[in-house]
């Protein structure tokens, strides 16, 4: 990208960010990056989460992804597709063109736990047939039953939580 000056006679990207400021943010990306990394996510999603994350728009195209984090247009298509797929950013259309927008939404953390809540009835249902195939006078069906009460008891408290979360958001608009 070209480089102007600012009033303040600092460097600028073009887009308002300074040599400065695009360091700054560079650290934070790779930063969370990495801490989202220790918690599971993989490396790719998790660098492209926390670059639209810190976007001053929270949206970016591919083409400024790949430049911003030095990496493949491949690396952003595959990377996008997964967080996409868990509800953690969300793709647009630029109008009147082809090219896509993909966008971290505010309460990307609230719609993805919300998915998970499927996702730990499903498997409570499964678990539960192997309690009742295993019989709980087995250590199998002992241990998968142990596993099926603790989803049973995060369901119920994972969507306690989330009202309280909501409640909390419409007491504190715009924070």
């Amino acid at each position: 990208m070209g480089e102007r000056r600012r009033e303040d006679g600092r460097a600028d990207n073009g887009q308002g960010e300074t040599a400065e400021g695009e360091a700054a943010a560079s650290r934070f990306i790779e930063r969370f990056a990495a801490q989202l990394v220790e918690g599971g996510m993989a490396r790719m999603p998790a660098r492209i989460f926390a670059a639209l994350l810190s976007s001053e728009r929270g949206d970016l195209t591919s083409a400024e992804l790949g430049e911003r984090l030095k990496i493949s247009p491949a690396a952003v298509s595959g990377a996008v597709r997964y967080l996409a797929q868990v509800n953690m950013v969300s793709r647009e259309r630029e109008p009147g063109s082809r090219r896509e927008r993909y966008r971290v939404q505010g309460d990307q953390w609230y719609s993805a736990l919300t998915e998970r809540d499927a996702m730990l009835r499903s498997w409570q249902a499964t678990l539960q047939e192997g309690v009742s195939h295993f019989g709980l006078e087995t250590p199998q069906g002992r241990r998968i039953n142990d596993t099926l009460e603790f989803f049973q008891f995060l369901e119920n408290e994972l969507g306690s939580l989330m009202d309280r979360w909501a409640e909390h958001r419409a007491q504190h608009p715009g924070r």
